[in-house]
């Protein structure tokens, strides 16, 4: 496959996409290995979606590819959306009706082995989250909290837009930190010999 753009995301594979080859770019999330059959389940922020490698459609080479995914490797796959097979419908996953019969893969980024399964990340503890925050970063409960304030923010701008309101940006006055871009100078009249710091950029707050 020479296309790794997406078509869909993961989360948004239903029933009507039932026979439409499709393109989905993820995470691995968990991988089983039944008989000569991988299933894989495919992560991005939209959800997961179960996707399943036949060597008898991919081939020998690319099943072997397949055979080296572990969880975290980032993959690009290509294939026809089928709908499960009777009493294998997985009604916990909103995309549990269908799954994905790939036919082409690339895998374009492989991991380590995480220090904790992802989807587990709130039953660790929180100084390893907080050692590997990049990786916690994909977990669904900090993306539910990070797109809670995106939405909770944006609202806000949008009323106050609608007010009137003009959103700039001024000088802030705060005390003087050695990290980012070297600050003004600026002496305080309230508190003689004490300075403050007008900040070339917000990045202290970031």
């Amino acid at each position: 496959m020479t296309e790794w753009k997406r078509t869909h995301h993961c989360g948004e594979v239903r029933r009507s996409h039932v026979g439409q080859t499709v393109t989905l770019n993820g995470w691995v999330n968990r991988r089983r290995d039944l008989g000569q059959v991988i299933f894989v389940d495919l992560r991005d922020r939209s959800g997961v979606v179960q996707i399943v490698l036949d060597p008898e459609v991919l081939g020998p080479e690319q099943f072997s590819l397949a055979e080296r995914l572990r969880s975290e490797f980032v993959i690009s796959v290509q294939g026809t959306v089928v709908e499960r097979p009777e009493g294998q419908v997985n009604v916990i996953m909103e995309t549990g009706e269908v799954e994905l019969h790939v036919s082409s893969l690339t895998v374009l980024s492989e991991a380590k082995t995480p220090p904790f399964h992802i989807h587990q990340a709130s039953d660790v503890d929180e100084s390893l989250r907080l050692k590997y925050r990049y990786l916690h970063l994909r977990s669904k409960e900090l993306q539910d909290t990070i797109a809670l304030r995106h939405r909770t923010v944006a609202a806000v701008r949008s009323y106050l837009d609608k007010e009137g309101f003009l959103d700039i940006e001024t000088p802030l006055l705060i005390r003087s930190t050695p990290e980012g871009a070297r600050d003004y100078i600026v002496p305080s009249r309230v508190h003689p010999g004490e300075f403050y710091a007008l900040p070339q950029s917000p990045q202290l707050f970031k």
